[in-house]
Order: structure tokens, then sequence, then C-alpha cells
């Protein structure tokens, strides 16, 4: 009997802009053995949780993808629940660059805007 394979491809759960798109698949091309880019759900920050992105060699056994313009997007199960609805941008304002994630965990009642923190993958709110 043989093992099946989980695999969801992502449509509108979440939401990347083209101008986050551009700097992800910049950084995915300059680093060799990379499939993608990983958003990830971790205990702690604001509301309880908090939220990051990392670069994969391989996808997990129980990751959803979102391929979008050649770029791969991967997030677990557990955490496309908490992340559902996440709309991720790239913002540049001077010397100030960072990737923006709006509507963080607001289908899951935990909060969504923090006042100054600092959370990995720039910016909350």
């Amino acid at each position: 009997m043989s093992e099946t394979q989980f695999n969801q491809r992502l449509t509108d759960e979440i939401r990347i802009s083209p101008e986050a798109v551009e700097q992800l698949i910049a950084i995915t091309s300059n680093e060799d053995d990379i499939n993608g880019i990983r958003i990830f759900v971790s205990g702690g920050g604001c509301g309880g949780m908090s939220y990051g992105m990392t670069l994969v060699e391989q996808p997990g056994k129980y990751d959803c993808v979102l391929e979008k313009d050649g770029l791969n997007v991967f997030i677990d199960a557990v955490a496309l629940g908490f992340l559902e609805g996440v709309e991720i941008d790239f913002k540049s304002q001077g010397v100030n660059k960072s990737f923006v994630f709006k509507n963080v965990f607001a289908n899951t009642g935990g909060a969504s805007t923090c006042g100054g923190c600092g959370s990995a993958g720039g910016g909350c709110g």
C-alpha cells in the first residue's frame, strides 16, 4: 500500500502583491538549491502568535503551495489555518525596505495590529 501524499494547491487563500513576488523571486534566484519561500507561524509575539518567512530547499510532507509567476510559496496545513486571508506586500520608503503582512490572524480572532511590535517579515497590521 502506497502512502498518500498531501498536496494542496492554493489559489486565493493568501495574496501576494506583484512587488512582493518580484522581491521574493530576486531573493530565491540568488540561492542554489532553493525551491521557494515558507511562510510560518510560531507562538509568542503580538496576539500570542507571530509569523515570518524563510527559504525552502524541499517542501514538507503536509505543505500547501501557492505558485505565483514562477515563485513557490509553501505553508503547512496548520499554519494556513492561521494565515488564510493574509496579504503580503513589499514596501520601499527611502532606504527602508520590508515585507508587510496585512490582515494577519484576521480569521482566527487574533490581533492583526500591534503597537510598535517588530515581528519577523516587517510590520504588523
